[in-house]
C-alpha cells in the first residue's frame, strides 16, 4: 500500500454513477428490480464502511494500481480531487454485497489505506 494519502470524497454520487450502476445491475437482476434498486439507492442516506470490510463482503479481488481506472482514481486523489461515493446493493440470497458502481474508486482508496472510510449508498 502507498503511504497514507488524504482522500477527498464528494458529498453525493455523480449523476453518471446511477446509469452505470443500472447497467451493471441489469446483468444480475430483471429490469423492474433494477429500476427499484436505483430508485432506492437514490433516496438512501450516505453511510461509511471501511474499504477492507466492503472487499470482504463483496468477495471481489483487489485490483492493483496498475489497472488503468484505478490509476486514474489514484491520480485524482493525489491532485486533491473528490471521488464519488460508491453504490452498493445487499445480495441477501448469496450473503454478498454487490458493488453496483465504484469498484475502481474502492480499489484506489484501499491502495492508500485498507481502513479508509468509504462513503457509500447501500440498499
Amino acid at each position: 500500500m502507498d503511504s497514507l494519502q488524504a482522500i477527498k470524497w464528494l458529498s453525493a454520487p455523480e449523476e453518471k454513477d446511477f446509469p452505470a450502476a443500472a447497467s451493471y445491475l441489469s446483468l444480475v437482476f430483471e429490469p423492474d428490480r433494477v429500476d427499484d434498486l436505483i430508485t432506492r439507492i437514490r433516496s438512501t442516506p450516505l453511510t461509511n464502511f471501511k474499504a477492507k470490510d466492503i472487499f470482504r463482503a463483496s468477495g471481489l479481488p483487489l485490483l492493483d494500481a496498475g489497472n488503468y481506472h484505478v490509476a486514474k482514481d489514484r491520480e485524482k486523489v493525489r491532485e486533491g480531487k473528490g471521488l464519488s461515493p460508491i453504490l452498493l446493493v445487499r445480495d441477501t440470497v448469496h450473503g454478498k454485497v454487490i458493488i453496483a458502481d465504484g469498484y475502481h474508486r474502492l480499489c484506489a482508496a484501499y491502495s492508500f489505506s485498507e481502513d479508509e472510510p468509504i462513503p457509500c449508498l447501500i440498499v
